[in-house]
């Protein structure tokens, strides 16, 4: 499907470049990250789909378990746990559930279980992303190895692990693997879901070297200053590879919604964040696409988790599909949804 895919597209060359993200190959016009940014696009807005809307027309027909019209892949990166002091954990388990209780100064992001019992209400599972890092690598909060009992727990309740990448890995293929050997050991299962920290990413480098680690899917590839669609698409595919001219054996699973983006980025005061949720919802109906939504671990609370449920609510009573990441990849990988022509 994936090379039938480009096939059609390259009908449209403008469309085409989109999705493949000519404009970013050796690309000058990077942030402090070394991040593509959406204002320096020359493919305007970002929140429409119109790389999905073109396959559409052109008999690509996406399809979800039980007749779903669109699915809802949920993620939570996890770059802290307490931002205060990493001592935090190594306080006992009760230690922490009484101090939270007692002030607010002790709250922490240590609330997996919480999450899973939020999306159980709403029929949802999803991927929560953790670090591997080491003592002394930058922005280093936790060790992965001091998670095994809550990494476990998620596992077993049959949420997915997935690796968030330090600020290097995405174009070190060394650093990368052996931070997914980490990741590996603590949790005894492969791992095959990647996003990287500050959505960092290197096309097609990035692809190259996720392929090569053993990933399955990866999905880093949004904007973190706006929310929309940064290739035109609503849809999982697999990357083409403008140098090797040839389709990178690995899924990607575009970021459509990030907390950060609507509160931070934007700065949405409530209301106007619902609404531009919304805004992006809608568009990923209509095009029955997927969804993908990351929510940190930190924002689990007040009206950022308020925003959260919201999101859930309004995507369960349109009768979306709301899974992790490792599902979509599954469902995808196994179907062919381009009508052949």
């Amino acid at each position: 499907m994936a090379d039938r895919i480009v096939e059609l597209l390259k009908s449209n060359q403008e469309l085409f470049d989109l999705y493949a993200r000519k404009e970013e190959y050796g690309s000058s016009s990077l942030d402090q990250y070394g991040r593509f940014l959406a204002k320096n696009s020359r493919h305007g807005s970002v929140r429409e789909p119109r790389v999905s809307r073109f396959l559409l027309e052109n008999g690509f027909a996406p399809q979800y378990p039980e007749g779903r019209k669109f699915a809802v892949c949920l993620t939570h990166d996890t770059d802290l746990l307490k931002p205060e002091s990493f001592a935090w954990l190594r306080l006992p388990k009760v230690s922490r559930r009484l101090l939270s209780k007692v002030s607010k100064k002790f709250e922490t992001a240590w609330n997996y279980g919480r999450i899973l019992e939020v999306e159980e209400r709403y029929d949802a599972k999803s991927t929560f992303f953790f670090m591997a890092l080491q003592r002394g690598d930058q922005d280093f909060n936790y060790s992965i190895d001091e998670l095994q009992s809550e990494i476990g727990m998620i596992s077993d309740r049959g949420w997915e692990i997935g690796l968030h990448g330090g600020h290097s890995a995405y174009v070190d293929l060394v650093q990368l693997s052996r931070e997914k050997s980490r990741i590996e050991k603590v949790l005894g299962l492969n791992v095959v879901g990647y996003r990287n920290h500050y959505l960092k990413m290197k096309i097609p480098l990035t692809w190259r070297i996720l392929r090569d680690a053993g990933f399955r899917y990866d999905s880093t590839l949004g904007y973190s200053e706006t929310v929309g669609f940064r290739n035109g698409m609503a849809h999982p595919f697999k990357p083409f590879d403008l140098e090797s001219g040839e389709t990178v054996d690995i899924l990607e699973i575009p970021l459509s919604v990030m907390d950060g983006t609507l509160y931070e980025y934007l700065g949405l005061d409530q209301p106007t964040a619902w609404t531009t949720s919304k805004e992006i919802i809608d568009q990923v109906e209509n095009s029955r696409g997927v969804l993908t939504v990351l929510w940190h671990n930190t924002y689990m609370s007040g009206p950022k988790l308020e925003l959260y449920e919201r999101i859930l609510g309004y995507c369960k009573d349109k009768g979306a599909w709301m899974t992790s990441g490792r599902e979509v990849w599954k469902w995808w990988s196994s179907h062919d949804f381009l009508s052949q022509r």
